[in-house]
This record gives C-alpha cells, sequence and structure tokens, in this order.
C-alpha cells in the first residue's frame, strides 16, 4: 500500500505525491507562548511527531518547520499583569514548551522559527497584498479584503454570504467588510512596535505562519498541519493571503488533528475541565500519555479521563512485561536440541513474518497508529503464549523471539514509545503506583517476606491474614514459580 493522506482541503484520503521526489516539506502551527501548554497542544504536537518520525522511516527526507507565536494581545497582556516585559512572558514559556516537548519524547524539529525574528519578511508580503489590492490600510492598521479573494473559505466549506449576514458590522466600523482580518496592527502607546510603511506596528496573527512557513518551504508546500480549531479562522486566513500574494497554490496537503473531550466533555477553560501536560504528568508517566494519545487515530475525537489513563498504562505496562520476558528468554542458556514445533511456535512465526507488512499497511492509511498499536498487542499475545508453553528454548527459538522484539522496537522508534528498558518503565510504574497508597515499599516487601515465612512454616492462617491486608491496601500478591510478586490493584 502506498501512503495516503486524508486532506480536509478535499474532504478524502489522497494518495502522498510530495512536491519533489523522496523530499517532505510540512509545517505545523506552534504555540503563542503566554501559558503552560494544555493536553490539547499534546494531542496535536504528539500526533505531527509521529507523521514526522513515519515519514523519515519511510525513506523521506523531511523539512519540518514549527514555529513560535511570540508577540500577540495575549502575551502583551499577561506581561501587563506581571509588570515584566512581554518578551521575558515568551522567554519564559518557550522553555517551559520545550520541557513539555522533551518528556514527551517529541523530536525537534528542521526549524522553529519566532514571528519576531520575521518582521522583515512579514512586512514584505503585507506591502504585496496592498500594492495587488487585496489589502488597504487604515490609521496604521492593514486588512486583508476577504471580497477581492474568491476562493475564501475553500478550506472550511462556510458560506460567506451566510457568514456576514450574521457579523456584527459594528465590531470596527474601520474595516469595508465585517470578515477583513488583521495582517498589520498599530501598536498603542507602551506597546512594542516595529517600523513599517504603515507606522510603528506588529503582525497579525495569520500572516506570521505565512511568512515563516513560505521562507523555510517555499511558496508551496508539501503538509501544513494543525488542530481543527485552526481550520477557520486561522489556516483559511493563510491561504487567502498567501495564495493572494503568490498566485500559486499554498499546500497541497491539510492535516487536522481532532479535540480532546474531558470526561465526554469538550476540553474548556470555562467549564473548568481544563488541564496542562505538568498537570497531567504529575499523575502519570509521560509515555503513558503519549501512548494514550496515540491509541486513537490522530483525527478522531479522543475522551481524557482517568479510566482511559488507566487502560493506557495497564496496556502500555503488558507490552513492557512481554520486553522483559522476550529479554529474560534470549539471555538465558540455549539448549542444543529442538523438540517438535508446538502451535504457539507456529502462532509466533506466521505473527513475526507478517508484522511488519501489517505494520505499515495501518500507518500507510492515514496513520493509523490504533490499528498499528492493535498489532503490536496482536504480536505480544503470541510471545506471552510462547513464553509459557514452549520449552526448551533453542537457539533458533531465541532468534525468533529477537526478531519479534526487533519489530516491537520498530514501532516504538516510529511512535516515540518502548524506549525504555523494560524493568525501568516496571519499576518506575509501581513506584508511580505506590505513590498515592497509605503504604511503602519497603513494608509490602516486608510484609511478603513474612508471609513467606509463614507458609514455610505451614501457618496458612497467618499467610491469608497478610494477603488480605495487602489487599485492603490495594497491593495484589501474585504467587509463581519464582516466589511472589505485586502489583497495585
Amino acid at each position: 500500500m502506498t501512503l495516503r493522506i486524508y486532506n480536509t482541503m478535499t474532504g478524502g484520503k489522497e494518495e502522498f505525491v510530495p512536491l519533489e521526489p523522496g523530499k517532505v516539506k510540512m509545517y505545523v502551527c506552534g504555540v503563542t507562548v503566554y501559558d503552560y501548554c494544555h493536553i490539547g497542544h499534546a494531542r496535536a504536537y504528539v500526533a505531527f511527531d509521529m507523521i514526522y518520525r513515519y515519514l523519515k522511516y519511510s525513506g523521506f527526507d523531511v523539512t519540518y518547520v514549527r514555529n513560535y507565536t511570540d508577540i500577540d494581545d495575549k502575551i502583551i497582556k499577561r506581561a501587563n499583569e506581571q509588570g515584566i516585559p512581554w518578551h521575558e512572558v515568551a522567554e519564559r514559556f518557550i522553555v517551559e514548551f520545550n520541557k513539555d516537548m522533551t518528556a514527551l519524547g517529541i523530536q525537534i524539529p528542521t526549524h522553529e522559527p519566532k514571528a519576531t525574528g520575521h518582521i522583515p519578511e512579514i512586512i514584505a508580503i503585507v506591502q504585496s497584498l496592498v500594492e495587488k489590492g487585496f489589502a488597504y490600510e487604515v490609521n496604521g492598521d492593514v486588512y486583508f479584503r476577504v471580497a477581492k479573494f474568491p476562493a475564501y473559505l475553500k478550506l472550511s466549506k462556510r458560506n460567506l454570504d451566510d457568514m456576514q449576514a450574521g457579523a456584527r458590522v459594528d465590531v470596527d466600523e474601520r474595516k469595508e467588510n465585517p470578515m477583513d482580518f488583521a495582517l498589520w496592527k498599530a501598536s498603542k502607546p507602551g506597546e512594542p512596535a516595529w517600523e513599517s510603511p504603515w507606522g510603528g506596528g506588529r503582525p497579525g496573527w495569520h500572516i506570521e505562519c505565512s511568512a515563516m512557513s513560505m521562507k523555510y518551504l517555499g511558496e508551496t508546500f508539501d503538509i501544513h498541519g494543525g488542530g481543527k480549531d485552526l481550520v477557520f479562522p486561522h489556516h483559511e486566513n493563510e491561504i487567502a493571503q498567501s495564495e493572494a500574494a503568490n498566485g500559486k497554490q499554498f499546500v497541497r496537503y491539510w492535516m487536522h488533528n481532532g479535540f480532546v473531550n474531558i470526561n465526554a466533555e469538550k476540553m474548556s477553560k470555562s467549564l473548568g475541565n481544563f488541564f496542562t501536560i505538568k498537570e497531567v504528568l504529575s499523575r502519570y508517566d509521560a509515555e503513558v500519555l503519549r501512548f494514550f494519545l496515540l491509541s486513537a487515530h490522530y483525527r478522531s475525537p479522543i475522551d481524557f479521563s482517568d479510566q482511559n489513563l488507566s487502560e493506557a498504562e495497564s496496556g502500555l505496562e503488558r507490552i513492557y512485561k512481554a520486553l522483559a520476558g522476550i529479554d529474560g528468554a534470549i539471555s538465558a542458556n540455549c539448549v542444543d536440541e529442538h523438540s517438535s514445533i508446538v502451535e504457539a511456535e507456529t502462532e509466533l512465526t506466521e505473527k513475526v513474518s507478517t508484522f511488519s507488512g501489517r505494520f505499515r499497511d495501518a500507518m500507510d492509511d492515514d496513520f493509523n497508529t490504533a490499528l498499528a498499536i492493535g498489532t503490536v498487542f496482536e504480536l505480544v499475545r503470541s510471545v506471552n503464549r510462547f513464553l509459557a508453553e514452549v520449552r526448551p528454548v533453542s537457539a533458533s527459538r531465541q532468534e525468533l523471539l529477537r526478531m519479534a522484539r526487533k519489530h516491537i522496537s520498530d514501532v516504538g522508534n516510529v511512535l516515540g514509545i518502548f524506549s525504555s528498558a523494560p524493568e525501568d518503565y516496571i519499576l518506575r510504574i509501581k513506584g508511580r503506583k505506590v505513590e498515592g497508597l497509605a503504604i511503602a515499599e519497603e513494608e509490602i516487601e516486608k510484609m511478603i517476606e513474612e508471609r513467606a515465612l509463614a507458609r514455610k512454616s505451614k501457618d496458612f492462617a497467618r499467610s491469608d491474614e497478610i494477603r488480605d491486608l495487602l489487599l485492603g491496601k490495594g497491593i495484589e500478591l501474585l504467587d509463581g514459580p519464582k516466589g511472589t510478586t505485586w502489583r497495585v490493584k
């Protein structure tokens, strides 16, 4: 299967054919750096990091640009509230953004431009639009004439007449049309300003992305991404101003990730169901959050809840335990003899031989990570059955397990998961779970030792008592051939 991408512009999946064979140019809208990032940001940047990784895995040379909006009304407002310069607010939250992205395993893009570093490019585009009649100046502000661009709203499929009829004309009487949007804003006293042909001012939000994307990727490039909330007005306005300025198609494939819902309700500050990435990572391992976000198709809405995060944690732990089992089996001394092939071995051999093809088919179908992770779970089930039933482990059987492990690791490299040593991950998760319990790990281990002595002396009443005491504290004991282990219930 060749790679097919859902294009928001056409409303369907299309075969991906880059402008330049073997190379991909991709732009994703970055954050406005005035506050901490929330899980909606995590959803977007994990999704496009996965896409970036898979394109590279598929052999493409990818130029990936993700910007910072480091001048904006919200940044100025936050600076005024805190009594500090606007650029200190921007610099602080760029640092915080990068901390969050590092925690989530997000790779650094090829370029990370800042809006304030591209003022000359922004002014040049605005001047071109004014000269061509697509923009006009009013008291130092410059607006784009949407009526001059017939294809306006072609991405969002909205109706301009209906929107004009519903717009409040008195919002800004200086505009020729209530739908016209700002390309350049005159600065108020005390606000940051850059010199321009229209006086001191600063760029509008939409024009920033046009200037930065075209500088690094050209007037037409392959992929432009962002959250669904950016389709209108941001991406719609980018298309209008860019294509009006250049007379060329701006972007060939528009990609948008789905929303995050909180307990089945749309995430919103006004509803009080708003979580920052830092808040979530104080309660869950970063890899669990990434695994959870990738467990759904990037275009689908995803429901964020403690139950769903806990299920993701359990699923990820199941995979890591299988990896630990593989590591144990391939590090043990193998035997020379090879008993007859059993059903579990045949099953694992089949899963291993077809795995890469099934993984690529899933990812080539518009980056279907939900299906790709499903193939990992199928392989893990076969691995677990093999480890439980197949004895002895010969050299050829160890090689089969190595191949299974390599497949899981390859998927992990593409999806940005399974990167920890299995034992480290299992201990890390166990430690996190115990933090919320009214019992320390040392006390658990001490009680397990006491129970072992009670069982050895056939004091089964005390053994059961200890087991029940621990269960009451949320600790479940698991007796096996190698002794007793425990997990948080």
